[in-house]
């Protein structure tokens, strides 16, 4: 038998590697844009910035330290320079890969940092392998900017596994459409007619304010915006407002509100405060052709009637008093049931005559 040279022992003793193979090693040197590994092969692997993630420009300094161990896999025995060319995002991604499968399979809901924000959806990433969330799968709502989710952690599940086709398709609108019909549902079962609750303003319109109450919206109309008159609910409220409303109907999923609250109604004393015979200044709310009404509280209103405002004769309110004037008047009658007051200037100026006669 001939004796073997001491270059051929240590070349037998180093282990054989193969293209595709995963190999195990350790780290001997870290530098920004490589990192070199000891795998027991008679040449270091090395892994570049490119094979070990898809982000660009990452200082691999900050990523692995000397002496950690790692797995990657084989792309070249030999990269012309002779040393093992490797990756470690591949396999990283292979690894995804079953991950989201597994998680496909179990519809599990995943967590991933949004990596990126394209046309058509989002990009997010598990284990180095890409998921994409279309535009209308991000989110229960229309949502026509999506910048705001750059970077940020969302919920999603897996509702389309084919790595052949790299179609690997998220969807995060399921969750939250589930999310919202519990919180409905638990939201129904705590209100009834009555209770007091706090919101947040969500949408105004010309015809009153819709409220989340956390699970569903409730409408507040102008009418039951305040005793008093509202002119425009956009000029009462704002998008994000925080109320207090209290339920005044629940029909099947539909929620009415209110905020004029009893204990705030202005006609609990109106019987002492505007008696027959009282002299009053109120404000001219709005005019019509047979008079004026003038208020005289939040949410209570009187008729000036056209032939009581002056002791001549005057065609229409319109000629001698104007909206938001100041004016003094005497209750000539309160009619409680009904809710109704009328107003004389006429009276009025009829008691001071009188009075200087005397």
């Amino acid at each position: 038998m001939s004796e073997q040279s001491f270059e051929q022992m240590l070349e037998e003793s180093f282990k054989t590697i193969r293209n595709g193979e995963v190999v195990e090693g350790t780290v001997i040197d870290v530098k920004p844009d490589e990192i070199v590994l000891n795998i027991g092969y008679k040449s270091d692997g090395i892994i570049t910035r490119s094979e070990y993630t898809n982000e660009p420009n990452v200082d691999l300094t900050t990523q692995v330290e000397v002496g950690s161990t790692m797995e990657a896999k084989v792309l070249k025995v030999n990269d012309g320079d002779g040393q093992v060319l490797l990756t470690y995002k591949r396999l990283a991604a292979e690894k995804g890969s079953k991950r989201l499968e597994e998680a496909y399979e179990n519809q599990e809901v995943l967590t991933a940092k949004v990596a990126q924000v394209l046309n058509g959806g989002l990009s997010v990433i598990v284990d180095e392998a890409r998921v994409f969330i279309p535009s209308s799968l991000v989110s229960d709502i229309y949502e026509k900017d999506l910048t705001k989710y750059d970077g940020q952690d969302i919920e999603f599940v897996i509702t389309e596994f084919n790595p052949r086709r790299r179609r690997i398709i998220g969807d995060r609108k399921q969750l939250l459409v589930a999310q919202k019909e519990e919180m409905r549902r638990e939201l129904f079962e705590r209100i009834h007619v009555g209770d007091v609750i706090e919101g947040t303003v969500k949408n105004v319109t010309d015809f009153g304010a819709f409220i989340d109450l956390g699970g569903a919206d409730g409408l507040l109309h102008i009418s039951e915006m305040s005793w008093g008159r509202v002119e425009s609910p956009k000029k009462a409220f704002k998008v994000g407002d925080v109320v207090k409303v209290f339920i005044k109907d629940i029909n099947d999923t539909k929620i009415a509100l209110s905020m004029k609250f009893p204990e705030d109604n202005p006609w609990n004393n109106a019987t002492e405060k505007f008696a027959v015979g009282t002299v009053i200044t109120g404000r001219v709310a709005r005019m019509t052709d047979f008079g004026a009404f003038v208020e005289l509280a939040p949410g209570i209103d009187a008729l000036l009637h056209v032939s009581q405002i002056s002791k001549e004769h005057i065609d229409k309110p319109s000629d001698v008093l104007k909206a938001g004037q100041m004016i003094d008047a005497k209750i000539v009658d309160f009619n409680e049931a009904e809710r109704k007051i009328s107003l004389s200037m006429k009276a009025l100026l009829q008691d001071e005559s009188a009075a200087e006669e005397e």
